[in-house]
């Protein structure tokens, strides 16, 4: 792969600890392909696999965070000609899905920091992120349906009902129609509505206090939320928790978190 010319993805690391992965084709509205979904995915177990990172920003540049699948041409037709028509779809489908599933899955938590159009995928990505913000001028939409797909897509049809309930996921699904960040933040969808030339120091101030919280327990408590949303009973997420807390009371960042509390200091952890 040509870097300078195909680089679809940027990951940094702004601030120690932090890392922040940018779709970086605003061209082409940061739209999904085979270069976007590899790419990234290849950058997602980099941020897994550095034990030193503990957030994790997930942006967009120009007017899109993700505007869907690209339409024009995902960039597998040789693979296509290869493989057949009808295998090559299917893997192509599962090989977007696993994206959402990694954001998802990651290790530590995703701030979802939406600067614009999102839709598709990319509505979908922004359900599997643990927190999101979104600017006034950004737009929502399920995308799938409109483009004469089923809505349930991209792990939509699990996320998007847990976050925003049944009913108003239906209404959105069923019409695929665009909404706006007042409403996605009525809706539960984003934690708040932030001007755009704040967003990016709102993400990161809030990745500043998830730091402030031993590594082990803010892996744990991300881990235990989404766990939680699949334990059919109350019983089951009590005990899938008390687990929870040996294992953290057991860890030496456990004592440093309360020896700095009661010393009125940062702590220093060590993810032990």
């Amino acid at each position: 792969m040509d870097t300078d010319t195909d680089t679809a993805v940027r990951l940094d690391r702004p601030e120690p600890g932090i890392a922040r992965l940018t779709f970086c084709r605003p061209e082409r509205m940061n739209t999904a392909d085979i270069d976007l979904i590899t790419q990234a995915k290849a950058a997602l177990a980099e941020v897994d696999a550095d034990l030193d990172l503990r957030v994790l920003i997930l942006t967009g540049e120009g007017r899109a965070f993700c505007a869907g699948l690209n339409l024009t041409g995902y960039g597998d037709e040789a693979l296509i000609e290869e493989q057949g028509q009808v295998p090559r779809s299917m893997a192509r489908q599962k090989e977007i899905a696993d994206l959402v599933a990694r954001i998802r899955g990651l290790r530590v938590p995703v701030i979802a920091a939406v600067n614009g159009a999102t839709a598709g995928v990319g509505l979908s990505m922004l359900c599997a992120s643990d927190i999101r913000y979104g600017v006034p001028d950004a737009n929502f939409a399920v995308g799938y349906i409109r483009a004469g797909f089923s809505a349930c897509d991209m792990g939509l049809s699990w996320l998007l009902p847990r976050i925003v309930g049944a009913a108003r996921a239906q209404e959105l699904m069923l019409t695929g129609r665009r909404f706006t960040p007042a409403e996605a933040q009525q809706f539960g969808l984003l934690a708040d509505v932030v001007e755009p030339e704040a967003l990016m120091d709102r993400a990161l101030e809030t990745a500043r206090q998830i730091m402030q919280n031993a590594p082990i327990s803010v892996e744990f408590t991300k881990e235990g939320l989404w766990k939680s949303l699949e334990i059919p009973s109350f019983e089951a997420a009590v005990e899938f928790e008390n687990r929870q807390q040996i294992y953290t009371a057991m860890t030496e960042d456990r004592a440093e978190a309360t020896a700095s509390f009661l010393e009125k200091r940062a702590p220093s952890y060590r993810r032990r």
